[in-house]
C-alpha cells in the first residue's frame, strides 16, 4: 500500500484574506513532522461549471494512516482548524491511500 493522502478542496468566503490563511497553514504544517509533503494551489484553468465555485486545493501526504491520525489530533492542527473552518464557504475532503501506477521521474 502507498502513502496516505488528505485532499481538501475549498471555496473560501469572499471576506477572507486567503493569503494570510494559507501562510498560517504552511507554518502550522511545517511544525508537524508527521506530514511527509504538502502542496496547494489556486484554480486558474477550470471552467466555472466544472469547478462548482471551488477555488483552492490542498494536498497533504503522510507515510501512512497512523501519521495522518497523529496529525488530526495534533494540538497545532486543532488550533488552526478554529481559524480555517469559519473561513470556508464550501469544502470537500477526501482521505485515501494511494495506489501508485507510475512513479514520478524523481523517485
Amino acid at each position: 500500500m502507498g502513502a496516505f493522502n488528505h485532499y481538501v478542496i475549498v471555496k473560501f468566503k469572499d471576506s477572507v484574506a486567503v493569503e494570510e490563511l494559507v501562510q498560517g497553514l504552511e507554518k502550522m504544517i511545517s511544525g508537524i513532522e508527521h506530514v511527509k509533503s504538502f502542496e496547494w494551489g489556486k484554480d486558474i484553468e477550470s471552467h466555472e461549471m466544472l469547478r462548482q465555485g471551488f477555488t483552492h486545493a490542498f494536498l497533504m501526504t503522510f507515510n501512512g494512516k497512523e501519521d495522518f491520525n497523529v496529525f488530526q489530533s495534533h494540538p497545532d492542527h486543532i488550533e488552526f482548524s478554529k481559524l480555517f473552518s469559519p473561513a470556508v464557504e464550501n469544502i470537500v475532503v477526501l482521505d485515501f491511500s494511494s495506489n501508485p501506477v507510475k512513479a514520478s521521474a524523481s523517485e
